[in-house]
């Protein structure tokens, strides 16, 4: 069983126009809504790939409620979101048809107590009784301290079970400091971590800091992995249009999922890859296109270059 970790669940919600033009009125042409946040959207996709997975974090409020309930429908899934007084946010993406293109607007979560942290805490330390390895994912909720992932990653080291990190700004240098076994920065998120924009270095910093594997999502570039055991590259596709958000979330499903059938690192990398390529062809956010991946998978060619200082 796998668990991941949602502080800031949301109900994603799609738009698709004929074509997205600022200052006029829009016909949508088809409206999807589905349970969102990044732990979910790994969760999705790793029901999908044919793992156990339990989600968790926090849920209130009507929007709390919808999206709960579509989380019934997702099989191999199991539903342990904590309950609080605030509502759980939205998220809208508007899809350009023309273009592919997609316009995110994200609301902000609901306040926590420091009771409903609390309880939480008390949750989370349950589940980890039963579970193989944990993803601590996206941003925090108003209320949370902002070490809340630096404290879920000593329980789970404490517990003995392997946490994967994927945030970013202050609760990211926090939690690389507690030593997680794996975290996945982008580009972006790793050079305001270390202060370098040269991917390779950055990457060594961020583990002198605390991180025992850095994945980094380098865009057009795929992804690079710096383990203690050598350098390993995984190129992406050419570029593909769709939308974008949620493939990041799909490559952490890739990495999990490779983790717990114990594959190798190129293999690991190659599937996390063809799932963020079928995850941006898919129509909406959270998921990944079967026959993309399955097209794609044995396709990537992962490089290794040793010496991992």
């Amino acid at each position: 069983m796998i668990l991941t970790v949602t502080l800031n669940t949301a109900l994603d919600i799609t738009y698709r126009v004929r074509a997205l033009r600022p200052h006029t009125s829009h016909r949508v042409t088809e409206v999807v809504e589905r349970p969102g946040g990044k732990g979910l959207n790994v969760a999705r996709v790793l029901a999908a790939l044919g793992h156990e997975v339990t989600v968790t974090g926090f849920a209130g409020g009507a929007t709390g409620r919808t999206l709960q309930e579509r989380l019934r429908g997702v099989g191999r899934l199991r539903d342990a979101l904590v309950p609080v007084d605030g509502a759980t946010r939205r998220t809208v993406a508007v899809v350009d048809a023309s273009t592919g293109d997609t316009t995110q607007l994200n609301e902000p979560g609901p306040t926590i107590s420091p009771a409903e942290w609390t309880a939480f805490q008390e949750a989370y330390e349950v589940l980890l009784g039963s579970v193989s390895a944990v993803a601590l994912c996206g941003s925090l909720p108003p209320g949370v301290p902002v070490g809340a992932y630096a404290t879920l990653i000593r329980a789970a080291r404490a517990a003995s079970v392997p946490v994967l990190l994927d945030t970013s700004g202050e609760p990211l240098r926090r939690g690389v400091a507690a030593r997680p076994d794996i975290v996945k920065p982008n580009a972006d998120e790793l050079a305001e971590l270390t202060g370098s924009h040269e991917p390779l270095q950055a990457m060594k910093d961020a583990r002198r800091r605390g991180a025992h594997t850095v994945v980094a999502s380098l865009g057009a570039e795929g992804l690079c992995a710096l383990t203690p055991d050598g350098v390993w590259h995984a190129p992406a596709p050419g570029r593909l249009a769709g939308n974008p958000t949620g493939a990041g979330d799909s490559a952490v499903a890739g990495l999990l999922s490779g983790q717990a059938e114990r594959l190798p690192w190129p293999e690991r990398l190659a599937r996390a890859v063809a799932l963020s390529a079928a995850t941006v062809v898919a129509p909406v956010a959270g998921e990944f296109d079967r026959q993309t991946y399955d097209d794609t998978v044995t396709r990537v060619t992962v490089s290794q270059r040793a010496g991992a200082a």
